[in-house]
């Protein structure tokens, strides 16, 4: 099996990349917090804690945060809110905030990596489990206390809650799991050392030294707001219309047929997508009822790329039931000599479009002005000078 991040490159130095993924997260945030799941965990958020979760909550809900592959984990989760909120509350400058940022993602990387993907294959979701340490350690760097054996008696996050409210929930929980864990240790709690043992034989999970670096270089800045696992087949069917002279035309956004090979073999339920298996632990669904599990939906999104164009948010309020009758029409296959987030997309038994490395991956990554423009589609432009005052960043 060749590693999914064996050509992972990135031009921009570890700050700048810590900088360009907390702003991502933070528009992330801006742009999800008007949706349920952001609104009931602000609903019921009380204190310190809850407003990490309900920040947390918002920042994941619409599946749109940076994600790291080699864990296959959204680092920046649980650990910007973290960082963000405490540093606020304490008062600490936006470079403070940074490091324990930095700390947490790094730490959360190392041990999402060292599970990748058994967490997942159990049952659980690793950002949601995981990133109750991250969390406790970026909060520990700004309170000055250490916190690890306390965030593990708090970590849990199941697979099952995707496609749900519960997905985004349960890492704001995480989030503020590992804040309290912090707190408890700055109070004078402690924990032995046996609960990391008691951690591996719970979680199926193995330890690691969480002292890691280097991780932020191989973090995605998502282009579509949907499991990552989906976006190769997303750039493939972009790429085979393109190849075949079926550009998004008017036409096409309405709905109309075309006269390309991926349009034709769509119609014919010709249309196979080849996956590693191991996007099928995340990206499972193969007909999606709503919105929430069209995000996780290989079948759908490839579709619906064909029919409509590269999915945006608001492409989830609802699930396009002409896209959906489509959808059942394409064959997912896997292949574990593939990248594990590459994807190739066949038509009749032609080739189509091959994409290893799709748009926001760290060797294909988006252009300042691409994601300039991501960022103002979902802030309309509020977060200008936002990572200067930790403070402001709560307004």
């Amino acid at each position: 099996m060749r590693s999914a991040t064996s050509t992972a490159t990135t031009s921009a130095s570890p700050r700048s990349a810590y900088r360009i993924a907390l702003l991502d997260w933070l528009a992330c945030a801006v742009g999800g917090r008007g949706e349920p799941a952001a609104r009931a965990a602000a609903a019921v958020a009380d204190g310190l804690e809850g407003r990490v979760a309900a920040a947390a909550t918002a920042g994941h809900v619409l599946d749109f945060d940076d994600t790291y592959a080699p864990g296959l984990a959204h680092l920046s989760a649980a650990t910007a809110p973290a960082a963000i909120v405490v540093g606020a509350h304490v008062g600490a400058g936006i470079d403070r905030v940074l490091d324990a940022y930095a700390a947490g993602f790094e730490a959360m990387a190392a041990l999402t990596r060292a599970n990748h993907p058994r967490l997942r294959e159990r049952g659980w979701h690793p950002t949601a489990v995981c990133g109750a340490v991250g969390a406790a350690i970026a909060t520990g760097k700004l309170l000055g206390v250490e916190a690890t054996g306390l965030a593990l008696l708090q970590a849990a996050g199941l697979r099952a809650a995707f496609g749900s409210d519960g997905k985004a929930l349960q890492v704001g929980a995480a989030a503020a799991a590992g804040v309290r864990a912090a707190r408890l240790a700055a109070a004078g709690a402690t924990v032995s050392d046996d609960v990391v043992a008691g951690f591996e034989a719970a979680y199926g999970a193995t330890w690691t030294s969480l002292d890691g670096a280097g991780a932020i270089e191989q973090n995605w800045i998502k282009a579509y707001p949907c499991c990552l696992q989906t976006h190769s087949a997303i750039d493939a069917a972009l790429a085979a219309g393109a190849s075949h002279d079926s550009a998004i035309d008017a036409a096409r956004v309405a709905g109309a047929a075309q006269d390309s090979a991926i349009d034709a073999a769509l119609v014919a339920g010709a249309v196979e997508v080849v996956v590693h298996p191991v996007s099928l632990t995340a990206a499972d669904v193969g007909d999606p009822s709503t919105g929430l599990q069209a995000k996780f939906s290989i079948p759908y999104l490839t579709a619906y790329t064909t029919m409509r164009g590269a999915p945006t948010v608001e492409s989830f309020r609802a699930v396009d039931e002409q896209v959906r009758s489509a959808a059942r029409r394409v064959r997912v296959a896997t292949d574990d000599s593939l990248l594990e987030s590459e994807a190739v997309l066949r038509a009749g038994g032609e080739t189509l479009a091959r994409v290893e490395a799709a748009a926001g991956s760290p060797s294909n990554p988006m252009t300042p002005e691409r994601h300039a423009e991501k960022i103002r589609s979902l802030t309309g432009g509020s977060l200008e000078g936002a990572l200067e005052d930790p403070a402001a960043l709560l307004d």
